[in-house]
């Protein structure tokens, strides 16, 4: 019984835990002892903590004895994305600029997640500091694809993805800048949910780009979601019962969104509009051309931000960095102060013009990724099909970064076929109860 703990929701262990029937320090031990036995551990997990895991896991088992549990999800075993610092543990970003870094304190998420009850398993490797969507890192590791043993997991959550897809962590907690959460949460049939631009603290999170960083869960299901979003910002969980699609208003985005999909995508997309609208959603489909024009100003906002962060430090020993990644940088230094500045007051308006025109509608409604997971060993080998997958792989899930939104990631039924609902900034709860009746009506 206690192998099948492994693949159990977050929000379903933690039941079995208020019920008596699964003791958290026995689970936690389950969990270590799958993830020191598995033979990709490395590939997936940077460190695993296991002192502090089962430190944590002790206090959850007395806490349920006594009856005196914080929450659905104390003692619940999850894993952190590496660039969340964890007090004398160390938290490298995935590059080697960090080799050796080890912090002080926890992230203030992380501080918020410990006082739920959640415990720590360990760090999970990602792409260099965060900077790619499909999760290919030579410099540390490249996690595998549960669905692809030779393609890449997505990035930036590589490693947060692998763990709970592989039955190594009840759920993982990532970041997203522009579909780090969502991609990999699409590639390994999970569920991903990125937060609000500033709903969550980024206290102690190795930032990539500050304006569009934004932390968020991968796991198994909707439920799942709410409890580590409440967890993570130290508030309630929304209610989903009595969740419904009926007469729910979706929107589904043809400009940019729609184009150019891989065919086994548009069918998976396609199969998955038809189930929302049989379980008696109202599907429309149009352009926002808004977005449309807000696109042509990622290479300036996103590259800009990031590279004056870390201009300094890669400069220093730009060998220490994986040559596409450094490109990916310094092509910051292409832009203006000025063009930073209209850009950013450019896209300010945009993003007004595009709340405005989807007021009407519950969420809009896109295919998380418009590619499957690329093949490792082509981006390796061919550097212009690593580009063109990587820009392909985040150009569906920047949408949401551009235009401020919140937006969720569900499972089709397809391998490694996404569904994204996005809608308005801060309608977190909303979103999340449109996301339980669509994972339903998606099976």
């Amino acid at each position: 019984m206690s192998q099948e703990w492994l693949y159990l929701s977050a929000s379903e262990l933690g039941r079995f835990i208020g019920k008596g029937e699964i003791d958290p320090l026995r689970l936690t031990e389950v969990y270590l002892e799958a993830i020191d036995g598995h033979p990709l551990r490395d590939r997936i997990y940077a460190r695993v903590t296991h002192d502090r895991a089962l430190a944590e896991a002790g206090a959850a088992s007395a806490r349920a004895a006594s009856g005196q549990r914080l929450g659905l999800l104390d003692g619940v075993p999850i894993s952190w994305k590496d660039l969340f610092d964890t007090a004398g543990i160390g938290t490298e970003a995935g590059t080697a600029y960090f080799r050796g870094r080890v912090p002080e304190r926890d992230a203030l998420v992380v501080q918020n997640a410990t006082a739920a009850g959640l415990v720590c398993l360990g760090k999970t490797h990602m792409s260099e500091l965060a900077f790619s969507g499909l999760g290919y890192n030579p410099i540390t590791a490249t996690p595998p694809c549960v669905n692809d043993e030779a393609a890449v997991p997505g990035g930036s959550s590589s490693g947060a993805a692998a763990s709970v897809a592989f039955g190594l962590a009840a759920a993982g907690i990532g970041s997203d800048t522009g579909g780090s959460v969502r991609i990999p949460a699409a590639w390994n049939d999970l569920t991903g949910l990125k937060t609000t631009h500033g709903l969550l603290s980024l206290e102690g999170v190795v930032p990539l780009a500050e304006s569009f960083d934004t932390v968020g869960p991968l796991c198994r299901s909707v439920e799942d979601a709410g409890h580590l979003m409440a967890a993570l910002g130290g508030t309630s969980a929304p209610d989903l019962a009595g969740s419904s699609l009926a007469g729910r208003r979706l929107l589904v985005l043809e400009n940019v969104a729609c184009e150019d999909l891989r065919p086994e995508v548009e069918a998976a997309f396609k199969d998955a509009v038809a189930r929302l609208g049989d379980a008696g959603a109202r599907i429309e489909h149009g352009r926002i051309d808004e977005v449309s024009e807000a696109m042509p100003l990622s290479p300036c906002l996103f590259t800009v931000d990031a590279y004056a962060r870390w201009r300094d430090m890669i400069e220093a020993d730009p060998l220490l960095m994986y040559h596409q990644i450094l490109d990916r940088f310094r092509s910051g230094a292409a832009f203006s102060g000025i063009d930073y500045v209209q850009g950013w007051t450019r896209l300010r308006d945009l993003r007004r013009g595009y709340l405005a025109r989807t007021a009407g509608y519950d969420a809009v409604l896109l295919p998380t990724a418009p590619i499957l997971p690329p093949d490792r060993q082509r981006l390796l080998d061919d550097g212009d099909y690593y580009i063109s997958e990587n820009l392909l792989a985040l150009r569906n899930t920047r949408i949401g970064n551009l235009m401020g939104l919140c937006g969720l990631s569900l499972p089709t039924g397809t391998p490694s076929v996404g569904a994204m609902l996005l809608a308005a900034p801060g309608s977190e709860n909303r979103l999340l109860r449109l996301g339980a009746a669509a994972e339903a009506a998606l099976g």
